[in-house]
């Protein structure tokens, strides 16, 4: 089996991917850079884990553009909800030759992170996703983190949270969301970013 791994520098997905590879699951990593929001330390911490956890080889999709217009131009609110359904719409343009999708989602962890705002951001494609640390606690994952190794690496602020709002939206509707979506010009942001995507090992 064959997975794409939606991988941060945080802890989560890290994990994830881990236990994904214990069950001899062939992964790639996929990183969405913030680039120029943030340094490139996320970007090289992801690269590092992946090999730590023993990806075949890691993208990194260029995003802080995507995300400088999802701030811009849609309710600050919405910002992880409509940033995240983007990034499934990446992931299951690259994962056509993928079983599943892999993702370090963790129900309730963070504020967006509810029931039914994941269901709204799954709904966003047809793909297999997987979660495997969905019914995780934090301390769970921290535990694992530090018996696989990445934990060291993993350390540090989530520099996916820098442009994030102090109040997520809890519970999102469909309708509100594709509305706000519809203020994005969303095909022609992602053919610029997959035209400077690059493949790492």
């Amino acid at each position: 089996m064959k997975g794409l791994l939606l991988l941060s520098g945080g802890f989560d997905s890290p994990v994830a991917g881990y236990l994904l590879r214990r069950k001899n699951v062939e992964l790639t990593a996929l990183h969405f850079s913030g680039q120029p929001f943030i340094n490139d330390q996320a970007e090289k911490k992801a690269i590092k884990l992946a090999k730590i956890i023993g990806c075949n080889k890691i993208i990194i999709f260029p995003f802080g553009k995507i995300l400088g217009e999802v701030v811009n131009k849609c309710r600050h609110k919405f910002y992880f909800i409509i940033s995240k359904r983007i990034m499934f719409r990446v992931a299951e343009t690259l994962a056509k030759d993928y079983d599943f999708i892999v993702t370090g989602d963790n129900l309730g962890q963070v504020g967006s992170q509810t029931l039914t705002n994941l269901a709204l951001i799954n709904s966003t494609i047809d793909k297999m996703i997987l979660q495997p640390l969905l019914g995780f606690d934090k301390q769970e994952i921290i535990e694992l983190a530090k018996k696989i190794g990445t934990y060291e690496t993993s350390c540090g602020p989530e520099m996916c949270s820098v442009l994030g709002p102090k109040h997520p939206s809890t519970s999102a509707k469909k309708e509100v969301i594709e509305k706000e979506e519809a203020r994005l010009d969303i095909k022609s942001l992602l053919d610029q970013a997959f035209a400077n995507m690059k493949v790492v090992g």
